[in-house]
């Protein structure tokens, strides 16, 4: 997958997109989900989507790095969007987040809670039900998935990141 998103990704960064996760799944009924996002913040809708299947598309023909049939599939990450790079965590500081590790952390692999942002390549985590001072700094390395979690004061957020891009309000 990493040589499909360094394939596509300057393409999309052109297009006024960026790359937020390439992956492939399935056997009989292969897909390959390539999911963006708008540089400036805006929303993704159903054109974006498809003038970048397009053009992903049209890359994939050329190079085809995957045998077989597969179907691409490309979406927005969503409100309750996976965090994938170590900016995100940064990014989305102040949110509540669902972390699953590849391996233990004091003696846990899932954690949840308020995202405080990252300290050199650890990322930084008030638990959650836990007082202000009880965090915990998990290697970004060892994070296996992680995903914003549906609130909904990150729904407020999203409306409020919204309304100021289309000067409505």
């Amino acid at each position: 997958m990493e040589r499909i998103a360094r394939l596509i990704e300057p393409s999309i960064r052109a297009m006024g997109y960026s790359l937020v996760r390439v992956q492939y799944s399935g056997r009989s009924r292969a897909v390959l989900q390539v999911m963006a996002e708008r540089m400036d913040d805006g929303a993704m809708d159903v054109d974006d989507c498809a003038e970048l299947s397009r053009a992903i598309s049209a890359l994939l023909d050329v190079e085809d790095p995957i045998a077989g049939s597969y179907t691409l599939e490309v979406s927005s990450p969503g409100i309750d969007r996976p965090l994938v790079k170590l900016d995100d965590f940064d990014r989305f500081a102040g949110h509540e987040a669902k972390i699953e590790l590849t391996a233990t952390v004091d003696g846990r692999k899932r954690y949840r809670g308020r995202l405080i942002g990252v300290a050199g390549d650890l990322v930084r985590l008030r638990l959650a039900g836990q007082p202000e001072d009880d965090t915990v700094e998990l290697p970004f390395a060892d994070i296996a998935k992680a995903k914003l979690v549906l609130t909904d004061e990150l729904i407020d957020a999203s409306l409020n990141r919204r309304t100021r891009m289309t000067g409505a309000g």
